[in-house]
């Protein structure tokens, strides 16, 4: 429009129904524009909104170890591992020395590296194995970040209600156990034919 008297802008403001918002204070002369201020402001709510949901907050999971553990104990914890890596969180591994222990840190250390071979393809170490009293640690950080785990998630629970929409009143293991029983009948029907 350009440059316009105040008064001139109030009017025009009151005849389209609409408020005169003041953009740019410092602007010489001051930018001016006609709005529906309510409207904006419940947009710039919803923008910001939408923005806090798909933000991700970096959150460091502690997993514990004893350089003596047994073979299923470890499989175990290097689940719980896994699934955090998977869901784009880092992962703070303490290996625990008592005792006699202390004296033997290289058992700690190659704990450590086999289970950070074990999880390669899911996160890298971030923080090589360092000695810390009585403790070992090791910092693990995932290879995707965690908005894309996020996404990824809610991406496979979307496909999972689609198909709860699509086979209404079958569980998926329901579906899965019609299929092994179909698949059995059929060779007996052949052969009773035959």
């Amino acid at each position: 429009m350009g440059i316009v008297p105040l008064a001139k802008a109030l009017e025009l403001a009151q005849e389209y129904d609409l408020d005169l918002v003041e953009v740019a204070a410092n602007a010489r002369p001051p930018v001016c524009k006609l709005m529906d201020y309510g409207k904006f402001k419940y947009e710039s709510a919803m923008k910001a909104r939408e923005a806090r949901k798909n933000q991700a907050h970096t959150v460091i999971k502690e997993m514990k170890l004893r350089p003596k553990i047994d073979p299923h104990d470890y499989d175990t914890k290097k689940g719980h591992v896994v699934r955090f890596l998977k869901q784009g969180d880092k992962v703070k591994i303490t290996i625990m020395f008592r005792g006699r222990e202390q004296s033997r840190p290289e058992l700690g250390y190659r704990l450590l590296q086999r289970l950070a071979e074990d999880v390669q393809d899911l996160g890298f170490v971030e923080s090589n194995p360092k000695q810390d009293g009585r403790n070992m640690i090791m910092v693990l950080g995932p290879h995707k970040k965690k908005t894309e785990a996020m996404a990824e998630a809610r991406q496979a629970q979307e496909a999972r209600k689609a198909e709860a929409k699509a086979n209404p009143g079958k569980s998926q293991n329901a579906a899965e156990v019609d299929h092994d029983v179909d698949d059995a009948e059929a060779p007996a029907e052949a052969s009773a034919e035959a």
